[in-house]
């Protein structure tokens, strides 16, 4: 293969998976990101659930909130949202399997999987019931921990998440599907390498995690009609450049009961689920974007105007 194509696939994985907080610090911010400070946790700890040593963390006061990163990243990939999320809500960072602190065990990497993994994490650490945001791959855990285990999760929140694999825009996918260890020599000097080695308890999984990523990324999904069994609210974020077809975007909204009359002048017919479009963002900052954090806590607190 030419090495053009294969900087190309390495360059992909990031679309592919995660937003990395390196982006987003390049960018002139409108917004003070500097008031609030990201607390430091309250506890920390680890939870083995079937193979698994998941490393997790707890800042702040309120509602819980469960809040999942990107593939091949960590909790820290947040930014300045673990500040402005923590400011508010009892904030539960985990890094997932094989990612960050948390081991990678012998299993596949799937998010079915994964999903009954948080589940039995938010029951160990004590909670009956949690608000739930994914981003990109912890999306796809936080979907599918909403569907699997509705009376966990009060309020969801899918950043930058899609509800089948068709609603990438088509150029993505063969790159996705090339994700393996093969690309360990071209990602050493990328921000994903070097953050799995300052973090991940075996350094030397890196190229097994790369497989496991790999073999999920080549696996075709659609699960819209496990979408349409989910009664807890929903808010759905997008950048306004991000990676899914927007047609994709809408009918995720329609699956979930949105967007399909008007709302009335008194607003009866108003949805209790949410769709916002984040302007100037791309999947790669979305994560790390102040804007996120800020468009997402009203939701998250049951601000509405809908009527009861």
């Amino acid at each position: 293969m030419l090495a053009k194509s294969l900087i190309a696939i390495v360059a992909s994985i990031a679309a592919a998976l995660a937003a990395p907080v390196f982006a987003q610090a390049q960018r002139p911010q409108t917004m003070n990101t500097t008031a609030n400070a990201i607390l430091p946790p309250t506890k920390t700890g680890h939870v083995e659930v079937r193979g698994v040593n998941y490393y997790y963390e707890i800042r702040g006061k309120g509602e819980p909130l469960l809040l999942l990163h990107g593939g091949l990243f960590s909790m820290d990939m947040f930014g300045p949202n673990l500040a402005i999320l923590s400011a508010h809500r009892e904030l539960i960072t985990v890094d997932m399997q094989g990612h960050g602190r948390s081991t990678l065990g012998d299993r596949p990497i799937s998010p079915i999987d994964i999903g009954d993994d948080m589940a039995a994490i938010v029951k160990q650490l004590g909670y009956g019931q949690v608000d739930a945001l994914g981003y990109s791959f912890g999306g796809y855990v936080a979907l599918r921990l909403a569907i699997q285990h509705p009376d966990a999760v009060r309020r969801l929140v899918l950043l930058s998440t899609p509800f089948a694999q068709d609603g990438f825009f088509p150029e993505l996918l063969p790159q996705q599907a090339a994700v393996s260890a093969a690309m360990v020599p071209m990602m050493k000097d990328t921000p994903i390498y070097q953050s799995y080695m300052a973090r991940a308890p075996h350094p030397e999984d890196f190229p097994r995690l790369l497989d496991r990523m790999g073999e999920f990324m080549r696996q075709s999904f659609n699960w819209a009609a496990d979408v349409k069994t989910l009664k807890m609210p929903v808010m759905l974020v997008y950048g306004d450049s991000d990676m899914f077809r927007p047609e994709h975007i809408v009918e995720f909204y329609h699956l979930l009961g949105g967007g399909l009359k008007d709302a009335g002048w008194g607003r009866e017919h108003m949805s209790k689920n949410r769709l916002a479009i984040l302007p100037d963002l791309t999947h790669y900052e979305i994560g790390a974007a102040p804007a996120l954090g800020r468009a997402v806590l009203p939701f998250l607190d049951g601000e509405s105007g809908a009527k009861k």
